[in-house]
């Protein structure tokens, strides 16, 4: 329900509008977390979260990536890469599940790390902001502090490789159960 107020608050002309939308991700994304700890904790899942609960991280995700890209397209390739794996690893599971198998293709540590890495890049890559406060002016000495956008670029394209690795993963454990 936040991603319409990342977007909108992304877009304003409000002063600090980058930082309120990277605020709002960061609650969007941190809800997430807890809403899945405290299923598991409680054993309160259900079919229509289990379902409901990756549907709504990857539309936040996809759109907050393609919401950057717009700002700035170096940031293209990481994100078609993201985006790809999420859409290729949602196909296999509603697939693996149709078989039965969903169990075989349940969540690897290395998708949970690029989760992680991914969330904490995009929140650094939304808090660049060409039209910076004097504060961080004076503070980084640019209107856009290119340090946070480097360490952000660069942790998006480590979120890219291990979107890659991960899926290798998915797709290796599925292997047996993809033969006709």
């Amino acid at each position: 329900m936040l991603i319409p107020a990342v977007v909108f608050s992304y877009h304003t002309q409000l002063a600090y509008s980058n930082l309120l939308a990277a605020f709002l991700f960061t609650l969007a994304s941190l809800s997430d977390w807890l809403d899945g700890y405290l299923a598991r904790r409680f054993d309160q899942r259900t079919e229509f979260g289990a379902f409901l609960d990756p549907v709504a991280d990857k539309l936040l995700v996809v759109t907050v990536l393609i919401m950057l890209v717009g700002e700035n397209n170096k940031l293209m390739l990481p994100a078609v890469v993201i985006i790809a794996r999420e859409l290729l690893i949602s196909a296999l599971r509603e697939w693996m599940a149709g078989k039965g198998h969903r169990e075989a293709v349940a969540v690897v540590f290395s998708g949970k790390l690029k989760t992680t890495i991914q969330m904490i890049a995009i929140i650094m890559l939304m808090l660049v902001s060409p039209e910076a406060p004097q504060w961080m002016i004076m503070l980084v000495g640019s209107a856009m502090p290119v340090w946070l956008f480097m360490l952000g670029y660069g942790m998006i394209i480590l979120a890219a490789l291990l979107s890659l690795y991960s899926a290798v993963q998915y797709f290796r454990v599925a292997r047996p159960y993809l033969s006709p």
